[in-house]
């Protein structure tokens, strides 16, 4: 049975040798009467220009940080760019309105959802701190979980009052107690009790952040052995797959699992992109001293900021190799640029596997909840601390399920059932739960999995899994993985389910959504009549680069040769998800009469692309314009959403098939077979 490795000291380095917790540490923590200050400001209201008088909804962490200022030249300047860019196109004056004492951000419902990215909080903390003051974020009902954690890790204040957000206008004097979190609008002579925290994470907030906690509990952690033990059947009856996983990974065996504690779990695997690693190595090192320990756990895939040929960006991966050198992290650990997207190349080289717990830098990395796995995204400095520890901290969160029954019609896909998901959750998305998917009648293979628990990103969720069945293990037998680690397990019969809903797979039509949240979703049929025009096709690739995605165009594509149409009237590009999928497209398939997917492409005049993970973003040999309009098959949502449109890329969001359009064509089936792995069903 697979356990979780134990801490490895670097050479010549000793258990009592290992560096321990600063005075400043152990300094007595905010609230226990160390502290009696206010912190005081005026309000900086971001108001919804469509709406008189609201407060703006939704602001995803793409506006509060655009990618192309999520960039670390080096360890030493990591959060320049960061604060420059801070709301750079929501509030271009953002950083000067800070420093004139605006430091009370106010803003509407689900503040800072969408990706991972600790750019975001650090970068407005710290365009605070450069002016000496102090940052409060003020929101409504709901923000964004992760963005959450990484302020508790950071000291970045953060309160959830919806009647303060209701109440407040610009130019009201505001004030902030740190220790009881009570806000105060001092114009308006109102005070406010705001949604409060878990005992562990108010406890996380008040130890002096991630690298002060890091540092009181890392010898420890050091010397305790992991243990992984599964719950006894009487247990499991009333916990999910994901509680399942999480009680057997827990590092205080007498944690309770349930809705809104707080536990500290082992990770099997912690990875990072090349974009969120900088920052995880910085709390890394200021947690371990940088070299008493091998990092633990880690993974870096380099798949964001590559194939650009911007210096900045080539300064930015050299951060990961440099440390992937010196701490001797090799493949399939560490995956140089070309070889993938980690959530497609870290499944394919066998390091996710069902049970395993997944902590990724990365919001997509819920993705791993379609092999069995819990993938949840965090941020970089809950990565470092993972690095350093082994574990991370976790709420649990309420469970809801989502039954599948049915058949699939022709032509849908996964990305299709997700989008008519998000469609009907609406503006609610869902609530920060643990999605559990039940495919009811097997007709979902492990590609169209992939994308549903993925794009949980966009939905809100903490993380989204399929318990593992015949398609999982099936999967993992046809890549040569027989010996699985962890015991295969399914929710138990007695699990309250907060929400319980089924979808009919029948109902569900391909998809196509519109500006600008892929819940915006209609059917494509009903879309295709508005005669969109576009100058550039895109397919792949964070949800939509595996073997069957791109099987599933190439079959549309070779259906509209067979009416006549010869070539794509628009540049037309794919990247597929890994360096292996790009090896495997190019291998005859019988669902093509033997033909590859690449060979149907190229027929058509499209290209393929080395794999990174927004291709809406610029390659050296992709330049994309300001005010070009580009056709997605790639979700512009937790990881790209705003930023898509500020490269000049989509007007329509992610389709369920990019080359769907094809008129008067019957669909054609997948059928089983192809290269390994492949799973298109029939």
């Amino acid at each position: 049975m697979h356990g979780i490795q134990p801490a490895r000291l670097k050479p010549g380095v000793t258990i009592d040798r290992l560096p321990g917790p600063t005075p400043a540490d152990l300094a007595p923590a905010a609230g226990d009467g160390a502290s009696a200050r206010l912190i005081r400001g005026r309000a900086l209201i971001i108001w919804d220009a469509r709406v008189p008088g609201k407060k703006l909804d939704a602001i995803d962490t793409d506006q509060i940080t655009p990618a192309t200022d999520c960039v670390s030249e080096s360890l030493d300047t990591l959060d320049e760019r960061w604060k420059a860019g801070s709301f750079r196109y929501l509030m271009p004056d953002f950083r000067a309105r800070v420093h004139r004492g605006e430091t009370f951000i106010i803003a509407g419902d689900r503040f800072a959802i969408g990706s991972s990215r600790e750019m975001s909080p650090a970068g407005l903390k710290g365009v605070a701190e450069e002016a000496g003051l102090e940052m409060v974020v003020v929101c409504g009902n709901n923000m964004g979980d992760i963005f959450r954690r990484n302020a508790f890790n950071l000291g970045l204040h953060v309160v959830q009052s919806p009647e303060a957000v209701v109440d407040a206008q610009d130019g009201d004097e505001l004030s902030f107690d740190p220790d009881t979190r009570r806000l105060a609008n001092l114009t308006r002579h109102r005070r406010y009790d705001p949604v409060p925290l878990t005992p562990k994470e108010d406890e996380i907030r008040r130890s002096g952040g991630i690298f002060a906690l890091g540092r009181r509990e890392f010898r420890r952690s050091v010397e305790t052995k992991p243990e992984i033990v599964w719950p006894d059947p009487k247990t499991a009856r009333r916990l999910t797959t994901s509680e399942q996983i999480l009680w057997a990974h827990r590092v205080d065996k007498n944690a309770e699992i349930r809705p809104g504690a707080t536990v500290r779990v082992y990770a099997d695997l912690l990875p990072a992109s090349d974009g969120t690693a900088p920052f995880a190595i910085h709390t890394f090192n200021q947690i371990t001293g940088g070299n008493a320990i091998f990092p633990r756990a880690i993974a870096i895939a380099n798949d964001h900021f590559v194939f650009t040929g911007l210096a900045a960006d080539e300064k930015q991966t050299s951060i990961g190799c440099a440390f992937a050198a010196l701490h001797g992290i090799e493949r399939p650990y560490y995956a140089t640029p070309g070889d993938g997207i980690f959530h497609f190349y870290f499944p394919e080289q066998g390091l996710v596997q069902p049970g395993m717990v997944i902590p990724g830098a990365d919001s997509h990395s819920r993705a791993y909840g379609a092999y069995g796995a819990i993938g949840i995204g965090v941020g970089s400095t809950t990565l470092g601390f993972g690095w350093s520890t082994g574990y991370v901290y976790a709420t649990v969160p309420k469970p809801r399920r989502v039954v599948f029954r049915g058949a699939l019609q022709p032509w849908v896909t996964g990305k299709d059932l997700v989008l008519e998901l998000l469609r009907r959750w609406g503006t609610r998305q869902s609530q920060g739960m643990s999605v559990e998917f039940v495919d009811a009648d097997r007709q979902l293979p492990i590609a169209y999995r992939n994308t549903i628990c993925n794009m949980m990103a966009e939905a809100e969720s903490w993380n989204g899994i399929f318990a593992p069945d015949e398609i999982t293990t099936a999967w993992f037998r046809d890549k040569g993985m027989t010996e699985l680690p962890y015991p295969l397990i399914a929710p138990g019969a007695d699990v309250e389910w907060a929400i319980d809903e089924s979808l009919a797979l029948g109902e569900v039509r391909p998809m196509i959504a519109k500006p600008f949240s892929p819940g915006n979703a209609f059917p494509a049929d009903e879309v295709a009549k508005e005669r969109i025009t576009f100058d550039k096709a895109l397919i792949g690739s964070c949800t939509n680069g595996s073997y069957d995605d791109l099987l599933s165009a190439a079959l549309v594509l070779k259906a509209g040769r067979a009416k006549g149409l010869r070539k794509a009237a628009k540049e037309f590009v794919i990247f597929p998800g890994s360096g292996g999928v790009r090896q495997q497209i190019e291998r005859p398939d019988a669902r093509l009469d033997g033909e590859s997917i690449a060979q149907v492409f190229r027929a058509v005049g499209a290209q393929a692309r080395r794999a990174r993970h927004h291709v809406v973003q610029p390659q050296l040999d992709e330049p994309h314009g300001r005010g070009r309009r580009g056709l997605p098959r790639e979700p512009l949502g937790g990881g790209g959403e705003r930023d898509a449109r500020l490269h000049g890329a989509p007007r329509r969001a992610g389709t369920g098939l990019g080359a769907r359009a094809v008129r008067g064509v019957k669909p054609r089936r997948p059928r089983a077979g192809g290269p390994a792995g492949a799973g298109v069903r029939p």
